[in-house]
């Protein structure tokens, strides 16, 4: 499996880099892609365009920003691609969903195959106690830009998938009771956390917590060589983590 690495300049693009270097997965680095920093340790390049021909997918780890000639190159030569950023905008969203229609895209606010089951065992949750109130909150750096993090809402639509009605409470202010259908969610920003996110489901008897910490940034990388394995050969199409631990 020979990879692309879109952003291998950046802190997740290296993690990417050490683990084909390792050949985890079997996998080695075909190129890296970056505007920013070189390395005469391996093939280098400034954009896509210059990437010579061989490679069975690619992994982003840029920005957002740059999803839209990432996709146009991937549709071009049909190569299934796995993006890993976060904080798209609707245009942008709509170009993901469009790109899938002609290569395999893989799609996840998290990487972490962890926080994919989270999302699944908080959306039983929600079923099984369907009148409980629920409250999700999120911990990372403080140097994150987004907030509420993408992950936070993929928990939150996993919960939204049993409760149809349910909205949500960026934060909560002011004077005035929750309501039924409502699901808190709570950004905190502080020091090197790498990334906590914690559901809570409470009823007036009792309450549930289920809860996910990701230790090391290394998580990320694995999970997403994880999905390059899982989409090579795929059909087009748009997947995600629930897609790999369909149970």
């Amino acid at each position: 499996m020979k990879i692309i690495i879109y952003g291998i300049a950046g802190r997740m693009g290296a993690e990417v880099r050490r683990l084909t270097e390792e050949g985890v997965r079997g996998a080695s680095l075909h190129a890296g892609v970056d505007q920013g920093g070189n390395d005469s340790g391996f093939p280098h390049f400034q954009n896509l365009e210059q990437v010579p021909a061989g490679a069975d997918c690619i992994i982003d780890f840029s920005h957002h920003t740059a999803v839209k000639p990432l996709l146009a190159y991937a549709t071009k030569n049909k190569i299934p691609v796995v993006l890993c950023t976060t904080g798209h905008t609707d245009k942008e969203l709509a170009l993901i969903k469009e790109a899938a229609k002609h290569t395999a895209v893989f799609f996840s606010a998290n990487m972490s195959m962890g926080v994919a089951l989270l999302a699944e065992l908080a959306k039983k949750a929600a079923a099984v106690y369907p009148n409980a109130d629920i409250e999700i909150v999120e911990t990372h750096h403080n140097r994150k830009l987004d907030a509420p993090s993408g992950t936070a809402l993929m928990i939150a639509n996993a919960i939204k998938a049993v409760r149809t009605a349910a909205t949500f409470a960026l934060g909560r202010s002011g004077q005035g009771k929750r309501t039924a259908q409502e699901i808190g969610i709570h950004a905190v920003r502080m020091g090197n956390i790498v990334g906590t996110h914690e559901v809570l489901i409470g009823t007036d008897t009792e309450t549930i917590t289920l809860k996910h910490e990701a230790h090391s940034r290394a998580l990320f990388a694995d999970g997403a060589m994880a999905a390059a394995e899982f989409i090579c050969g795929k059909p087009a199409g748009l997947y995600n983590m629930q897609d790999m631990i369909k149970f």
